[in-house]
């Protein structure tokens, strides 16, 4: 059986790809998995990384507002189309799983051709161009979050790394703390804006700095690969750990107590996985499905959500601080976090495109 994954640009939408792979792998060893990319996104990275083979098709970005862009679409698109429908043919495809991005709709259009099964996996409660395209096409559509805008989709979660679902966060927190160079007792604020970073989120945390080591509380400050800072803050104690990039997730999620972080579908889906408690900011442009994910996860009492206008330092002193400060709070919010989460995603998808290609 080969199976050709589509979902590129963003760690959203290639590292759920990358684990129904992995899930795929494990249930049976001689299943052959293609992943289909754009030379754009991070697939081109993370793709070989983990050893699965990679094939491009040219990126069709589709305008969101009536431009002269409009007119340019059908031609690319339909060159797009015919390089999917050619790697569909070179593995012998059986059936197609997208995720969305650029990669999605041209292959969705090719499976569409050559009359394979498609299966949709949407992430967030509103679905993007490539996904409202893909579960016209088909049955098999399925969403990482239950208040899907997708009127069939099938609440099964976001498939996630088994990494972090199988993490058990308290028994490693010692251990992923002295891995950062951390101290083990202290209370640990663990920092991040994704896979590319968020400057409003680095630039508060920094100038919070010197409260939240004034209170005890140790920082894991992740920036982001294309972010820099004019002034780090200076060696002392407690720590604030700055580093460009985590390969390490787990690890850092492990030594943290609470986050402060993005609202993307992945993040609340692996936070919610691990029970890890966070300030979420949803990206202040997009289709406003960050707030959805992180209204949900407050509303369970798993996390709090502000503004990005609103983020500051000050905020973080008197919203976070205080959390960290106090750790039946911190248990109490690691527990709602948790009965939020969906760990078996992976599998219980992977059992779905098994059955469908059969």
């Amino acid at each position: 059986m080969r199976v050709v994954l589509a979902g590129g640009g963003t760690a959203g939408h290639i590292e759920p790809a990358l684990a129904l792979a992995d899930a795929l792998r494990q249930l049976d060893p001689s299943i052959g998995i293609t992943c289909m990319g754009t030379e754009r996104g991070l697939e081109t990275r993370l793709v070989p990384a983990r050893g699965y083979e990679l094939e491009l098709v040219p990126a069709v970005p589709l305008p969101r507002a009536l431009s002269t862009r409009l007119l340019t679409v059908p031609g690319r698109l339909a060159v797009a189309i015919n390089a999917a429908v050619g790697i569909l043919d070179k593995v012998k495809a059986d059936v197609v799983v997208g995720f969305g991005g650029y990669v999605a709709t041209p292959a969705y259009l090719a499976a569409k051709r050559r009359g394979l099964p498609i299966v949709v996996h949407e992430a967030n409660p509103r679905p993007g161009l490539a996904n409202r395209l893909g579960a016209r096409l088909t049955d098999h559509v399925y969403s990482g979050h239950p208040d899907s805008a997708l009127a069939k989709a099938d609440y099964i979660g976001t498939p996630l790394r088994r990494e972090i679902v199988s993490l058990e966060r308290f028994s490693m927190g010692d251990k992923a703390r002295s891995w950062f160079g951390l101290q083990t007792e202290r209370p640990t604020l663990l920092v991040f804006g994704g896979s590319q970073g968020a400057r409003s989120l680095n630039e508060a945390a920094l100038s919070a700095a010197p409260a939240l080591r004034a209170a005890g509380v140790q920082v894991l400050h992740v920036l982001g690969p294309k972010n820099t800072v004019e002034a780090e803050p200076p060696p002392g104690d407690p720590q604030y750990v700055l580093l460009p990039y985590v390969d390490r997730m787990d690890l850092a999620y492990a030594a943290a107590d609470l986050a402060l972080c993005r609202s993307g579908a992945l993040t609340c889906a692996e936070l919610t996985a691990v029970g890890l408690p966070a300030a979420y900011v949803p990206l202040p442009h997009g289709n406003g499905e960050q707030r959805i994910n992180a209204e949900r996860i407050a509303a369970g009492s798993g996390g709090l959500v502000v503004d990005d206008s609103q983020l500051s330092a000050d905020w973080i002193i008197q919203n976070v601080l205080p959390i960290l400060r106090d750790p039946e709070r911190v248990a109490a919010m690691s527990e709602a976090a948790a009965k939020l989460g969906r760990k078996d995603a992976d599998l219980v998808l992977a059992r779905k495109v098994l059955e469908i290609a059969r």
